[in-house]
Order: C-alpha cells, then sequence, then structure tokens
C-alpha cells in the first residue's frame, strides 16, 4: 500500500522500526534513571526541599505573583502585537510602493534584531527619554521589546496565510465589484485564519516563554526571576526550578489545547452554512425547476 507521501513499510521496515522504538525507549529509561541517581546523590530529593511547595507562603509570596506578571506582560504583548502585526503583513501586500516598502522594512529590521537586545534598548529610552518609575520601567521595555518582535513575526504569519488561498478567491471576490480593501477583509482575512491559526499559537508560547528575559536582564519581577528569590530563601534551586519548568508546562499546554479546540470550532463552523431549507421550500424550488425545463423546452420547440 503506497500513499502520495511515502511507501507503506514493509516486513522488515517495521521490524527496524521497532527495534529503533525499543532502543531508544531503552536509552530514554536509563538517562532518566542517571538523572534521578543524580539528584539523590546531591540530596536534591530530600523532604526538606520539596516541602516549601506544599505551603501557601511559597506560592502567595514568590509564585503566584512571579506568575502574575509574567501573565499580564504576555496578555499585554499578545492583545498589541496580533493587531499590529496583521497590519503589518496586510501592508506588505499593498498595492501601493509607499505602503508596501517602509512596511517590508519594519518588518525585516525588527525582525532581525534578538528581542533581548530590542528589550535592553527600550529600557534605555525608557531611562533617558520618559519619566516612567523605575519599578515599572522594566513591564514596559519587555512589553516593548515583544511586541515589536513578534508583531513582525506575525506579519510574516499573516501574509503567508493570506498567500496560502486560492487565487480564485481574490478574482471571484473582483468578479463581483469588491474593492481590494473589502476582499481582503471580508473574504481572505477570515478564510486565513484557520490556517494561520497553529503558528499564531506557537509565537504566543514563545511571548509567554521570552517574558523570562526580562527577569534575567532587565529585574523584571516574572515567574524566573522570583523563582531566584524563593530559592535562595530556601536553599532548593534544584527544585525550584522543577516547579517554574512544570508551571511554564502547564500554562503553555492550556494556551495550546485552547488553541485546538478553537481551531477545530472554526474549521467545523465552516463546513456548513448553518441555514435549514423545509420540506416545503424544497418542493417549491423542485417545481419551479421543473416548470422552467418545460418552460424552456417549449420555447426551444416553438
Amino acid at each position: 500500500m503506497t500513499s502520495v507521501l511515502y511507501d507503506a513499510p514493509g516486513p522488515k521496515a517495521k521490524r527496524r522500526n521497532l527495534l529503533f522504538s525499543v532502543v531508544f525507549f531503552v536509552l530514554l529509561a536509563l538517562l532518566l534513571w542517571w538523572v534521578w541517581q543524580t539528584l539523590d546523590d546531591k540530596n536534591q530529593l530530600e523532604w526538606s526541599l520539596w516541602k516549601p511547595f506544599t505551603t501557601s507562603e511559597a506560592w502567595t509570596t514568590y509564585l503566584l505573583p512571579g506568575l502574575a506578571d509574567t501573565l499580564k506582560a504576555a496578555a499585554l504583548s499578545m492583545v498589541i502585537a496580533l493587531p499590529l502585526g496583521a497590519v503589518l503583513g496586510i501592508a506588505r501586500m499593498s498595492d501601493h510602493r509607499w505602503v508596501r516598502i517602509p512596511a517590508g522594512a519594519v518588518v525585516e529590521f525588527f525582525r532581525a534584531i534578538p528581542v533581548l537586545l530590542l528589550m535592553l534598548f527600550a529600557n534605555e529610552f525608557y531611562v533617558r527619554s520618559t519619566g516612567i518609575p523605575s519599578d515599572e520601567r522594566p513591564l514596559y521595555a519587555v512589553v516593548t521589546g515583544l511586541v515589536l518582535y513578534n508583531a513582525s513575526v506575525l506579519a510574516e504569519v499573516v501574509r503567508a496565510g493570506i498567500l496560502s488561498l486560492p487565487k480564485g478567491q481574490s478574482e471571484a471576490a473582483m468578479a463581483i465589484g469588491l474593492r481590494k480593501s473589502q476582499t481582503m477583509t471580508s473574504i481572505l482575512l477570515p478564510q486565513a485564519v484557520t490556517a494561520m491559526l497553529p503558528a499564531i499559537v506557537s509565537q504566543l508560547v514563545v511571548i509567554v516563554k521570552d517574558t523570562a528575559l526580562g527577569g534575567v536582564m532587565l529585574g523584571f519581577t516574572e515567574l524566573l526571576n522570583t523563582r531566584s528569590t524563593l530559592a535562595a530563601n530556601y536553599a532548593n534551586v534544584i527544585p525550584s526550578f522543577i516547579v517554574v519548568a512544570v508551571i511554564f508546562i502547564v500554562l503553555n499546554f492550556i494556551l495550546t489545547s485552547f488553541a485546538s479546540w478553537l481551531e477545530g470550532r472554526l474549521r467545523r463552523s465552516k463546513r456548513s452554512t448553518g441555514a435549514v431549507v423545509g420540506a416545503d421550500k424544497v418542493d417549491d424550488v423542485n417545481a419551479a425547476e421543473v416548470g422552467g425545463t418545460y418552460g424552456t423546452g417549449a420555447g426551444g420547440s416553438i
């Protein structure tokens, strides 16, 4: 049995794949066992190091405030970067060179600069040119860097999603007299959203994780930054890293699960218009078609 993309594996290939799978899982089990033994030898699995996470003080004083700042910075960056990226992506497809070229220059410029460097530049700008309080400045710098970088990346996602649609969509819109702006907002962009959603969600996950850069370089009190304070107080560096890693995994899993649910809902909603035609209407339509056929036949014979 074959398909367009590959040939179905035969008996020899199936045995080889099974062997590779068994070897992989054995090596993975050995690696996990080695990690476990190493942590145990270093006394990192002692209950005293994990006990602080069973109390409310570690969560209410350190982890939950840090998580709140992480979500705040990520949410602000998402809300600003998504529409800005859509505008830049559509502008790059404009027929006017005075719109297309500047938009392309902005996208290529900010996409080429590391997001950490953008945060540092933004922080220096706010220090020298604004009166933003010092305790709020790291949040502004982190959001600015994330917005500039991710908006440029999302602009390319939007442009690629729109260009992936069949040309017949645009041609049909032109045939009924729609302007390009109407075609973009009413026909192309709504259809491209479903195709772009996985890439958009992956970029949103990147935004959540990149908030940690502000904690490392700018002193932003996000989750990873507050973890260091917690580890200094309780002397549990590795357990604190593990707990924070689990929090990030759960947070991003919830985000991707919601996106998968939303994508499936959008796809199901586009399979049907949702209109329900009653039996009486169907009879009227059939009668009209039959009458039209007979009328045409009679007219043709005359």
